[in-house]
């Protein structure tokens, strides 16, 4: 798993985290990954300009990863829309931003049972009508498992859209809690850090070790 943490100007908010899975499995669904981007003081990004668009596609491309798509925080209000009814406007982003910026693939949204936005990442896919399948914006069910990329910002003016989801998805998330998503931002950060505390380990248990022998050979020769 690699994240990227990068703020703009260095240390100026907004900053964002890229979090890309090399294990397919470990991928999350849109409200796992919303609830981790809570956890850890932010939101699914919002993206807000053309300008913004393209400093994502900078972050997503240093991280030289492969297939896979990233879940932003742009997702439908209404799990059910008419036919009649253009589902391009009943979508809002989860920080509460106002932004009516889009970045739509060719013929997307689809709508239908597809709610939660995803941005294309799919490098090694032959290009479709829209041309290659990157960066662009795609809905997708909700229960599909992605990376996801985080924004943390403190100029958040209007209150966050709170998401309802649709009662199929409802269920199978409904076991996901922040408390769990702070685990596994925490495990993220143990994982690596296990080599790390096992040579430590080791090594003190080789330095008490020679100094129970060393006591031990001062005892023998004091006799």
């Amino acid at each position: 798993m690699k994240r990227q943490t990068v703020c703009r100007g260095g240390t100026q908010r907004p900053c964002y985290k890229t979090v890309y899975f090399h294990d397919a499995s470990r991928r999350v669904t849109y409200e796992e990954a919303h609830l981790a981007c809570r956890a850890d003081g932010g939101h699914l990004v919002s993206i807000e300009t053309e300008a913004e668009q393209g400093l994502i596609q900078k972050f997503i491309e240093s991280l030289v990863a492969s297939d896979g798509d990233f879940w932003i925080g742009l997702r439908r209000k209404k799990a059910e829309v008419d036919n009649s009814t253009d589902c391009q406007n009943l979508y809002a982003w989860t920080d509460g931003s106002s932004s009516k910026f889009r970045n739509w693939y060719v013929d997307e949204p689809s709508c239908g049972s597809e709610i939660c936005v995803v941005m294309y990442h799919q490098p090694s896919a032959p290009p479709g009508v829209g041309g290659p399948y990157m960066f662009q914006w795609n809905d997708d069910r909700c229960n599909m498992k992605n990376n996801f990329i985080c924004k943390y910002s403190l100029d958040v003016t209007t209150e966050p859209f709170n998401p309802v989801f649709p009662e199929e998805h409802h269920k199978k998330d409904a076991n996901v809690t922040v408390k769990e998503a702070k685990g596994m931002l925490l495990a993220y950060i143990l994982i690596p850090s296990i080599p790390v505390l096992l040579l430590l380990m080791v090594i003190t248990a080789i330095f008490c070790f020679w100094i129970f022998a060393k006591r031990q050979v001062t005892l023998f020769c004091n006799k």
